[in-house]
């Protein structure tokens, strides 16, 4: 039930009981209780603000593409970064600094065609730049950290400030900022001008291509579900598992890669869940490696049993 509140920020598109199914990737889930799309950093603040004064805890989401969302919706005051967008370059510095809602493909693509490397392996991650930076996004060998020169987060203790690399005690696809109360509000990152653009596009879309070839992209998912158990890869010690095409309910672990689970129409939160725990199971008995998922899960799902590196939270997603 909606909460009851006293006062709406007056900056802020503010909508009660809206499905969450349209903003995550793998298009599963249940109802916000509200929900703020903003376009400004005031809006924000004004609505950390409303959510405190409210008693109302809150989430944040970017594109949505690395999480699962409870088929029970999520209570309180959801934020959702999407609309949020702004690409600022520092020609000199040959630095670019941008909104967290803007999507990374279409970062990459900015970059290229100025003829600017160091973004080429982001042109096929579906997230957002504040996403990047709370999960320490990468692919082909390439990382946020390793061109992340600062972001700004707003921290509802300490209000607006800058934080660094040294601060965000970056590991593999994860960050400090995981778990936290922080939004991500902005992010500068280094990278190399004065290459020819046509190549540089070029070398974008290759990338693009090579990654559409070996991944599935016909049904809805989250990307990756889990993390590589480095030096092994997680889609091979599943597709060697025999768990390539196994389903549960409307969810699939992909034929194309055995590290994506498919939505197949009309899926629910709960059985994909339950898929990934028989696949962490399954992986875990053949081979005595526990899968850390990549996914995160956000609101309330079943209990299966103790599973290391899995467990819910409702806390600031990007």
């Amino acid at each position: 039930m909606t909460s009851r509140v006293a006062r709406i920020p007056a900056l802020a598109d503010l909508t009660a009981q809206v499905s969450l199914q349209r903003l995550n990737t793998f298009r599963v889930g249940g109802m916000a209780e509200w929900l703020a799309m903003p376009r400004q950093r005031l809006e924000v603040e004004s609505l950390l603000v409303w959510a405190a004064e409210a008693d109302l805890r809150v989430t944040v989401l970017g594109a949505g593409s690395n999480l699962l969302v409870s088929d029970q919706g999520l209570p309180g005051l959801v934020i959702c970064t999407r609309r949020w967008r702004n690409t600022a370059f520092d020609e000199a510095q040959g630095r670019v600094t941008v909104a967290a809602g803007e999507p990374l493909p279409t970062l990459a693509w900015k970059v290229a065609k100025r003829g600017w490397r160091g973004l080429e392996w982001a042109v096929g991650i579906p997230g957002t730049v504040g996403g990047a930076v709370v999960m320490n996004a990468g692919a082909h060998g390439g990382c946020t950290a390793d061109c992340l020169v600062s972001a700004t987060v707003l921290d509802p203790a300490q209000g607006v400030r800058e934080v660094y690399p040294q601060d965000l005690a970056f590991a593999y696809r994860t960050s400090g900022l995981q778990g936290s109360a922080n939004v991500v509000l902005d992010a500068t990152f280094q990278l190399e001008p004065g290459h020819d653009p046509a190549v540089v596009t070029a070398d974008t879309l290759d990338g693009l291509n090579r990654r559409r070839s070996t991944q599935p992209y016909d049904w809805p998912n989250c990307g990756s579900v889990f993390r590589n158990p480095l030096p092994r890869t997680a889609g091979a010690l599943i597709e060697q598992a025999g768990l390539k095409g196994h389903r549960i309910g409307n969810a699939q672990v992909a034929d194309l890669h055995a590290n994506f689970i498919l939505n197949l129409g009309e899926a629910k939160a709960e059985e994909v869940y339950r898929l990934i725990r028989y696949v962490q199971d399954q992986v875990y008995e053949r081979w005595a490696v526990w899968l850390h998922p990549e996914v995160k899960c956000i609101g309330d799902f079943p209990d299966l049993g103790p599973c290391p590196g899995f467990t819910p939270d409702s806390e600031a997603i990007p």
